[in-house]
């Protein structure tokens, strides 16, 4: 009983504040709610200061993958072994290694000359609205940087070119180097044929 009276106190309170809100917006001056608008995100930066970036995972108009989100994903596989309490692990394409990365949802912290910085990785499953009799779920994933306010020119000028040139670097050193060598005529053909093979190069140092 008493559940029942708390939702409808709930549904009422509301659909209150709704009618409000389409009162306000139709009657009220635009000037007026400009100046509303302005100070009411002045007051909620007061008690949520920090800024958010996103690094969508596909971009533009042919929805290919980021070089800045691969950038980042090599980044912070770097420390993520050590700090994420969830990880994710990939097996390096055609290689004997396993490259640990952050679970899907899980957030850690980086360091930037005294700076704290939050990363959470981030997967929404969604529903396409394509019709089909077999529904298929639509993945998004990217990554969401966090950081106070005060620290915004720092992280667009600097963190960000930063960790862009050593996710680079990390993917150079995961990268296999491979020797290639020309196939004898006779097995060019075939399903399977092709003019060259390679091995994988392993350095005798």
């Amino acid at each position: 009983m008493i559940i029942t009276e708390l939702f409808t106190q709930l549904g009422s309170a509301t659909a209150g504040l709704m009618f409000a809100w389409a009162v306000f917006q139709q009657y009220f001056p635009y000037e007026l709610r400009s100046y509303i608008d302005t100070y009411s995100q002045k007051i909620i930066s007061i008690f949520y200061p920090d800024i958010h970036i996103i690094f969508d995972e596909y971009t533009g108009e042919d929805l290919r993958r980021s070089d800045v989100y691969a950038a980042i994903q090599n980044y912070l596989s770097t420390n993520s072994s050590t700090r994420a309490k969830r990880l994710k692990a990939d097996v390096v394409k055609d290689g004997k290694s396993v490259l640990l990365t952050m679970d899907h949802n899980e957030q850690i912290s980086d360091d930037f000359n005294g700076i704290k910085v939050w990363w959470t990785s981030i997967k929404n499953d969604t529903k396409t609205k394509q019709f089909t009799f077999y529904p298929e779920l639509d993945e998004s994933r990217f990554f969401k940087l966090t950081v106070h306010r005060r620290y915004r020119d720092i992280i667009i000028k600097s963190y960000i070119d930063h960790i862009i040139k050593e996710g680079k670097a990390t993917a150079v050193r995961n990268r296999q180097r491979k020797l290639y060598t020309n196939n004898p005529s006779k097995n060019w053909y075939g399903w399977r044929g092709a003019k060259w093979s390679h091995v994988v190069f392993e350095h005798p140092a």
